[in-house]
């Protein structure tokens, strides 16, 4: 069938279109020994729950103001998490949260010296200055400085059970007989162990205008941290697991949910 020249245009491209191959997403081999075992099968469970999960921002189709994502503060005084976390760390999280809920981030990578200057003059408030350095270069774009502060960072409880069968099966050895004798051998071979800590961790978030330093809203958000484990013995034959969710996975889920409220309440 012969078409018009000016139809050959839109033809092809549609042709191209339903060619072109659907990609798939990209797939990795598990090189693992234990590689579909029972431990591997329970262990990637755990990883599943943990993993990163992208957040369905109710407002991403609404564009947000231009902002810029300052270094906050982690004012915790949880030696651990001191040493894991700083402000840069929980920045990046926010400017990809930020990112993906459709507001303009302009990366701390940018700027440069600038961020520096930039963050003093939010810190402090000074009005004069975060206008005098607003003025500069692509910084002229934005509306809001959003940052992100870590208030709290404490394990709050810790619970712990066992069983040690080594005294009871002493005991029941000592009824008599070969039967008791076996099964005293059997209890005393008996050992579990499980243990639970919950840590609560804070953050803060602060929006704050980018040409007055005026603060804008602000809200705080507070999770639970489980981390647990536990191990069994029996004649000889043990099972044991450990796992939780980390402090970099908390992080970020506590980022995520400050940035949906964000989306959702100041767009």
């Amino acid at each position: 069938m012969l078409y018009p020249k000016s139809f050959h245009g839109p033809l092809l491209a549609a042709l191209c279109l339903v060619a072109a191959p659907v990609l798939a997403q990209p797939t990795f081999g598990n090189p693992s020994p234990n590689a579909g075992s029972s431990t591997s099968q329970q262990a990637n469970a755990a990883a599943d729950a943990a993993a990163y999960k992208e957040v369905d921002y109710v407002n991403k189709a609404k564009r947000g103001p231009a902002l810029v994502v300052i270094p906050g503060e982690v004012k915790s005084n949880n030696a651990n998490f001191i040493q894991k976390f700083g402000p840069n760390n929980i920045a990046d999280y926010g400017e990809l949260e930020l990112s993906q809920a459709n507001f303009p981030v302009l990366e701390r990578a940018n700027l440069g010296n600038l961020l520096q200057e930039v963050s003093l003059a939010y810190n402090l408030g000074d009005a004069q200055q975060a206008r005098k350095t607003m003025q500069m270069g692509k910084l002229k774009t934005t509306k809001w400085v959003v940052k992100f502060d870590i208030l709290k960072a404490e394990q709050i409880a810790e619970n712990r059970k066992g069983f040690d069968g080594r005294a009871m099966g002493g005991l029941i050895g000592m009824v008599g007989g070969f039967g008791s004798a076996a099964a005293g051998h059997v209890t005393s071979s008996v050992q579990t162990q499980e243990a639970t800590s919950v840590w609560l961790i804070g953050m803060r978030y602060k929006i704050m205008d980018a040409n007055t330093t005026e603060q804008i809203a602000q809200g705080y958000k507070e999770l639970k941290m489980e981390v647990g484990a536990n191990a069994t013995s029996v004649m000889g034959v043990s099972e044991g697991a450990k796992g939780g969710v980390g402090l970099d996975t908390m992080v970020q889920r506590l980022v995520q949910t400050a940035v949906w409220e964000i989306d959702s309440r100041y767009k």
